[in-house]
Parts: structure tokens; sequence; C-alpha cells
């Protein structure tokens, strides 16, 4: 994935990535220290300083159909949980409320659009009208003490109210490499799909804004964040979207048994994706009947795909990859790269380390550090 990622940028396509496991901390640093900082950019949630977006920011007020519909989405997946269903009158009147809202904020300048001031004219102007209207809107339809009440957490002095209020907004137009490492809250059941939800609506963001240039969007294994109902109508819609604006979605997994045993992957992921990728797949041997069947393998495509790393030629290094384009077209590559590469690349522990390390030695010389150990690597 990082030779890929690699290829995109030096192909001037925009990347947006969202890890949890700092795989690519090695070649965004690289890039960064290339660009003097102008691109390259790590962001990294910690307790001190959490990632925060405001998902109601547009620099000319301006907001067309498709950015109204992913806030209502956005709102809908915080307010229901997984069992619950939404229904058309939720749907409709939270759709209702964000118009209003954005009719509001663009008739006076002087109301910060964010959380906040929306969770606010909720809880005054929409809920007054509700009162006001000759056609009642029963609690039963539309709860909406219910959706305060589950969306206070995001609201200021809640627990979460640095999420979605954020006074700098992330530059995500400009910045053509970016990666969100959110690791340290993987656990946080509450917080993680939420956060993965906001990164993938700043992309789709990016995404409407740039014209003609390809963007990317790479959720590693992130993605099990959304395996739930309504977290995967959200990637569905996205799956859908990207294509029409020149982009694409990647999912990346190292357990095929997430693949096989979620229907929702199926649905969200797996039927939306015209090119699939797969590594070495000898551990799965056994299990292999029910990847084939998930991911629509010929028996062609099963023996390719069984065949990888079987031949290697013993004197030089690299890993073989199978890439199947929709059932069209199939076949095993070889993925060889130089040493100064591996160990830009690299995700081991020591190595990285050691590259880091004598980095700082080097007074902050990335690439020359790469280099010397690159040498020593050649022998």
């Amino acid at each position: 994935m990082n030779h890929l990622v690699r290829q995109y940028y030096e192909q001037n396509s925009h990347i947006v990535l969202v890890d949890t496991g700092n795989s690519y901390q090695g070649l965004c640093e690289m890039i960064h220290r290339k660009t003097k900082g102008a691109d390259g950019i790590y962001y990294t949630y910690s307790e001190e300083k959490p990632i925060s977006f405001n998902p109601f920011f547009t620099d000319d007020y301006k907001f067309n159909v498709e950015k109204k519909d992913s806030i209502k989405t956005l709102l809908l997946t915080l307010w229901k949980s997984e069992d619950d269903k939404i229904t058309k009158t939720e749907s409709g009147e939270l759709g209702s409320a964000v118009s209003a809202y954005i009719k509001k904020i663009q008739q006076d300048r002087g109301i910060v659009p964010c959380f906040d001031t929306f969770y606010e004219y909720m809880l005054n102007d929409y809920r007054a009208e509700l009162e006001k209207r000759d056609i009642k809107v029963s609690r039963e339809d539309f709860n909406i003490d219910n959706f305060l009440t589950t969306l206070r957490q995001y609201y200021k002095g809640g627990r979460f109210d640095f999420l979605l209020n954020s006074r700098e907004n992330i530059d995500l137009l400009h910045k053509r490499f970016i990666v969100f490492e959110i690791d340290s809250i993987k656990d946080n059941a509450e917080l993680f799909p939420v956060v993965v939800i906001i990164i993938m609506e700043a992309f789709i963001n990016k995404m409407r804004r740039l014209k003609g240039i390809r963007k990317l969007l790479i959720v590693e294994e992130a993605w099990k964040a959304l395996t739930t109902e309504n977290m995967a109508n959200y990637l569905k819609y996205m799956y859908k979207t990207v294509r029409k604006y020149f982009g694409e979605a990647i999912v990346v997994t190292q357990e095929v048994d997430d693949i096989i045993s979620s229907p929702v992957v199926k649905e969200s992921i797996i039927n939306n994706s015209d090119c699939k990728i797969l590594l070495d797949q000898k551990k799965y041997m056994n299990k292999f009947d029910g990847i084939q069947a998930m991911l629509g393998l010929t028996e062609k495509e099963k023996a390719q795909i069984l065949s990888i790393n079987l031949a290697n030629h013993p004197g030089r290094k690299y890993k073989e990859v199978w890439i199947g384009l929709n059932g069209v077209q199939s076949a095993v590559y070889a993925t060889e790269v130089s040493p100064a590469e591996y160990l830009t690349y690299t995700t081991e522990e020591s190595e990285k380390t050691e590259v880091f390390n004598l980095a700082e030695e080097l007074g902050g010389d990335l690439e020359l550090a790469i280099k010397r150990l690159a040498n020593r690597l050649n022998g």
C-alpha cells in the first residue's frame, strides 16, 4: 500500500489515509520534509490534542444538495443506534432543519456555523416552529427531545464538545497527502466510528471541490467501525458518490475473516469494488472456498492467488500480489522495491525506530538517514 500510494502521489493525485497503526508515518514524513512542510500532513489523535472538525463550515457559505444531505446523514448516524430504524419523517424533518439552519446562517453572518449553533437552533427555533404548525408532528414521528438529549454530548460542555466545533478548519483541500492516525481511539466504541465518519465527510468536501483531479480515500482497519447498518449506508453513499468526482475509495484489511463474516461488508464494499488486490493467502488455504465465494472468484483466479510466492527467485527480495479487475482481467505481479524505499515504507517497529533515531542524530534529515541505512543493506 505504501508503494501504491506513493505512485498515486507522484501522479499528482490527492490522498487521504485513515490509519490505525502508523503504517504510513515514514512515507508521510518523507513527503513532509521534501516539500518543506507544505505537504505530507500527519494528524494524530490524542487526549491533549484531539482531531476536531466542523461539518457546517464552507469558506463561501454555499451548500449544495449533496453537502446538505451528507450533514443530515452524519447527524442521523450520531443520533440513531445500530438497532434503530430511521423513518422517512425523521429523515425529512432533520433534512428540513439542516436547510433552515443553513438559510439562517447565510442571512446572518454573525452566527458562527458549527454544531453548537446548530444545536441551539434546534433547541429554540426549530422546536418552536414544530409547535406552531397546523399539522402537528408527534413525538413518535420525530422526537426532537430525544435528538437533543442524544446529541447533547457533542454540544459545549459535553464529553465530545470538541469534535464538531473546530475553529481551525483542517485544510484538506490543498494538501495532497494527508494521514489521520487514530490508533489511540480504536477501542472507543462511541468516539471511533464518529471520527471515521467525520474524516470521510471532510474528504467528500475535498472530492466535490477539486475538479478533474484524482482523489483517493484509503481506509485501513478503521472501516470495521462502519459495519453497523447505519454506518454501512454511509459507506455505500461514499462508494457511489466518489466515482462521479474522479475519485477512488479503497479499504484495506489484514484479516480475511472480517470480510467473510460480515454481510454488511459484502453489500457496502465488495459489490462496489471493481478492483481487488490480494496478497499471500496460504494461511487461509482451508478457508479459501469461503473467500472465493464471497469475492466471486473463478477457478482460474483461485489458482492464480494460491500460486503467490510459491516460486520466487531465491536471489531477489520481492513479494507477489494478485490484482483482479472485475472478472475481466487478472494476474500475479511482483512488487520489488529498493532498500531505500523499503526503509521508507517499513512498518517493523525496530526498523522504524532505527530510521527515525538516525535522522534525529543527523539534524532531522530523514532522507540522508535512509540513504545511509540503505547503503548498509546493500553491503
